[in-house]
């Protein structure tokens, strides 16, 4: 049977989980719902046990472009740690599925009762600080074909299935391109028998082909996420 608890709260001691899932609630995590606003405080942390979620920058009047994509391997909210932060970005749920969900005031104050949740939780926010600057690197250096590919990888990898709900114009706007370029790109991959697509509706069918094309950023992205949670 597949996992679904999310791999943070997996990670808390056994003791100290059970206190905060007591303080959590289930949230279903509804396709296109918008979490948070920009410049706003978060009302609550959130925990992906599956589906997942992708945190758009939008700029004057440019497209909105994702900077981030958070699954059950991490968490909604990790600015929550340095206080009455104020979010930077848009969180719209790509993926639907389920999580769990804690107010973010009780999220604080329990972040100083339970030593190992902070610890946890800090190195969370440092991921994801390094991954917005591998994702930045990403954007400006490696070309259509490349990046899409990375984005179809880490899209499964957080759906966990090898199929997923997306439409072409929506991964223009979360890559930041044109739709004719994307088109391309998908169609190229699904005449080499990488993917298959219809009508919103994608699968992967070769997904060691898929990393074949894809930036050296997904493996490093991966690689960033096992170091840094691993660190003490």
């Amino acid at each position: 049977m597949q996992n679904t608890e999310n791999h943070l709260i997996e990670l808390l001691p056994k003791t100290v989980r059970k206190r905060f899932l007591a303080l959590c609630e289930p949230f279903e995590l509804v396709l296109s719902a918008e979490l948070s606003v920009r410049g706003t405080q978060l009302s609550h942390a959130y925990f992906p046990r599956s589906g997942f979620i992708s945190l758009v920058i939008d700029i004057d009047s440019h497209p909105p472009l994702e900077v981030g994509m958070v699954g059950r391997e991490a968490m909604l909210g990790s600015e929550l740690v340095l206080g009455e932060a104020k979010t930077p970005w848009r969180a719209l749920v790509q993926g639907a599925g389920s999580c769990w969900r804690i107010d973010a005031q009780v999220f604080r104050k329990v972040m100083e009762e339970m030593p190992a949740l902070k610890d946890l939780l800090q190195r969370t926010l440092m991921v994801r600080l390094h991954q917005q600057s591998l994702a930045s690197a990403c954007e400006r250096f490696h070309p259509i074909g490349q990046r899409l590919a990375r984005w179809l990888l880490m899209s499964q990898d957080r759906a966990q299935a090898d199929h997923f709900h997306v439409t072409q114009e929506f991964i223009s706007l979360m890559l930041g391109v044109r739709r004719v370029g994307v088109t391309k790109a998908a169609s190229d991959f699904q005449k080499d028998g990488l993917i298959e697509y219809h009508r919103g509706e994608l699968k992967v069918l070769d997904r060691a082909g898929l990393e074949a094309e894809s930036c050296s950023c997904y493996e490093a992205d991966k690689l960033l996420h096992s170091e840094l949670m691993a660190m003490k």
